[in-house]
């Protein structure tokens, strides 16, 4: 199946990093008035702080000069009561923001796990897992630690840094524009960080989520990459890309390194030069001693709000690449939508009918034909219809057109009369119900999996499932229906899972039943008791098969040929070995499969015996 290059790796570049963040506000919008009383608490926090050198400037230049040690009490109360309340302000402003970011984050992940529910399959068809995974789990938590510590901190500090500018100003105007124009650099410097550090977080945060998809990967895929012997092949792709993340992390604390070194010089050569011009004052006697104290101790006050730029800056636009990407998914196009006003099939009878059906990938080549170049099919309701093709010939992407895993790119499907996009999804997939080849379980119940279309099910249908589909071996395991089958099932063998995912889909009682080639893991012995108790389920339900076994064919009440994206014959089996070449081909290829098949599958027998013996 054709697939688009990963859309990652680039920067967004809509507008800044305001305009980015900004778009958080409808998912902050509850939390946001707790997280304004934090910062109002923190803000208060910080006028406190800078008045303790406005207690020590009165000190000096009172009881301290005067030699009266009656009010050097008073003033020490004084300090610890500002201190005691700088506490329980800090305090405060921890209790208000922390929960609420909790909530946002809960917010945005149920909302992004909601939109990758809804997104049509052509966009997990393009996207690989670790990249979706890194959003849903790094960047959402990256987001929620700045709104609640980075964004509050770094208004609180703004504001107390401009704040203890003014005290400084109103101390020595002298002393306070020195100050101001010696941190200019700092401002400029960061501008300057801003547009570096974004392109190198944004790239940091792609290569974690390629990485993310790597080790997803390996894991799935332990059993093949150990019976090939190619774990030291995936260890050294691991290892490559490890190394190219690692050398971007060291990029971004180089990056963090030179912002730190500013914002460490600029404040102590700053300090060295009020010093400076504030001992010659005050030996002038342009200020005073208390002054000069007040000066240094709000400077001081000042240095964790300046220094602190750095940090909060870089965790800002963390912060902006973490927005980007989140909203990259949750501004992705879903074409596959619910009508307005959609239909709705009172009397359901399983009527498929196939119109004129065209399909091509999106990013198909414009001077290749379509794959399905114009299907034209009708199963009357009842019926059973096989289809039969040529590897590649459209056989599954035909099946998934009727449940509109995918929209049909020209044409129509029908089902009792109605256009499926004229449907309403989840209404569609009540009435057509799919079993695939590659059978997939949840990390769930054996009940709950195969409950998973028609949870609502009483304990006959949920046994009569599991009868037709063979699976009577869920019984025996440890806590019978209640077993978890692990991830993905991979604690069962492809034909459990496969017995299982056919079990799903006779459970949920649809109008039509579609099989993409559902028995492929099964042994000979067990296909043919799935097929003789699937009639059952046959006899009064549409049914669309794929036939990859000649054996399965025998199900159908007829077969249908696929062949260059067109229905090229209809009939039965018979008559069309009879009449049509090309099916006689066809059918011979799967007849050498099969034996290939169960060759294969005889070796693997004896060969586990032996190691059981």
């Amino acid at each position: 199946m054709p697939a688009s290059p990963t859309p990652t790796g680039h920067r967004d570049e809509r507008g800044g990093t305001l305009a980015s963040i900004v778009r958080l506000y409808p998912y902050a919008k509850p939390a946001l008035p707790r997280i304004a009383l934090g910062m109002v608490s923190a803000l208060i926090a910080g006028v406190v702080a800078l008045l303790i050198p406005q207690v020590l400037r009165q000190l000096v230049d009172g009881p301290l000069a005067d030699g009266d040690a009656n009010q050097i009490w008073p003033a020490f109360a004084v300090v610890l009561g500002l201190g005691v309340l700088e506490a329980v302000l800090i305090a405060l402003r921890r209790w208000f923001v922390l929960t609420p970011g909790t909530h946002i984050e809960a917010r945005m992940r149920n909302a992004l796990y909601a939109k990758l529910q809804d997104l049509p399959v052509s966009f997990h068809d393009r996207w690989p897992s670790g990249q979706l995974l890194s959003r849903a789990v790094s960047d959402l938590n990256l987001i929620r630690r700045w709104i609640s510590f980075g964004l509050v901190l770094l208004v609180v500090n703004v504001v107390t840094i401009l704040v203890g500018f003014v005290f400084l100003v109103n101390i020595s105007w002298i002393l306070g524009v020195a100050f101001m124009v010696c941190s200019i650099p700092l401002w400029v410097y960061g501008y300057l960080f801003e547009n570096k550090y974004s392109r190198v977080t944004r790239r940091s945060q792609d290569q974690s989520g390629d990485l993310a998809t790597t080790v997803e990967e390996s894991v799935h895929g332990i059993r093949v990459l150990k019976a090939f012997g190619r774990g030291k092949y995936a260890l050294k792709n691991f290892a490559s890309q490890a190394e190219d993340l690692r050398g971007t992390e060291i990029e971004k604390a180089r990056a963090i390194a030179g912002i730190w070194l500013w914002l460490l010089l600029v404040p102590d050569v700053t300090f060295a030069l009020c010093l400076l011009g504030g001992v010659w004052l005050a030996s002038d006697g342009q200020i005073s001693v208390g002054e000069l104290v007040a000066f240094f101790a709000t400077a001081t006050v000042l240095r964790f709000p300046v220094e602190s730029i750095g940090f909060l800056l870089s965790m800002t636009f963390d912060t902006r690449t973490a927005t980007d990407r989140f909203f990259e998914v949750m501004d992705s196009e879903n074409t596959i939508v619910d009508p307005v006003h959609p239909a709705t099939i009172t009397e359901p009878r399983g009527h498929l009918v196939f119109d004129d059906v065209h399909f091509r990938y999106q990013d198909a080549s414009a001077d290749r034909p379509d794959l399905l170049d114009g299907i034209r099919l009708e199963l009357q309701p009842g019926e059973t219809m096989a289809i039969v093709g040529i590897t590649g010939s459209g056989k599954s992407t035909l099946t998934a057109l009727t449940t509109r895993l995918y929209d049909v790119t020209g044409g129509a499907i029908l089902i009792d009369g109605v256009d499926v996009r004229d449907l309403g999804r989840i209404e569609l997939r009540t009435h057509i119900a799919m079993a695939f080849e590659d059978a997939t379980l949840f990390s769930a119940s054996v009940r709950d999996n195969v409950l998973l279309g028609r949870p609502d099910s009483s304990e006959e249908e949920l046994a009569s499932a599991l009868r037709i589909a063979q699976a009577g071996f869920v019984y025996d395991l440890p806590l019978g229906l209640d077993t978890k089958v692990g991830e993905e099932g991979l604690s069962l063998s492809g034909g459990q899972r496969q017995r299982l995912a056919l079990a799903r889909a006779v459970a949920a009682k649809p109008s039509v039943l579609v099989l993409d080639d559902p028995l492929s893991a099964l042994d000979v012995d067990t296909e043919a008791l799935v097929e003789a108790a699937l009639r059952e389920v046959l006899a009064s339900t549409t049914a669309l098969i794929v036939a990859h076994r000649p054996s399965t064919v025998t199900l159908a009440d007829r077969v249908a040929l696929l062949e260059d994206g067109r229905i090229t014959a209809v009939g039965t089996h018979s008559q069309l070995l009879a009449t049509n070449d090309h099916y006689r081909f066809v059918i011979s290829s799967l007849e050498d499969e099969e034996k290939r098949e169960r060759v294969d599958r005889q070796a693997r027998l004896e060969e586990e015996e032996e190691v059981g013996a």
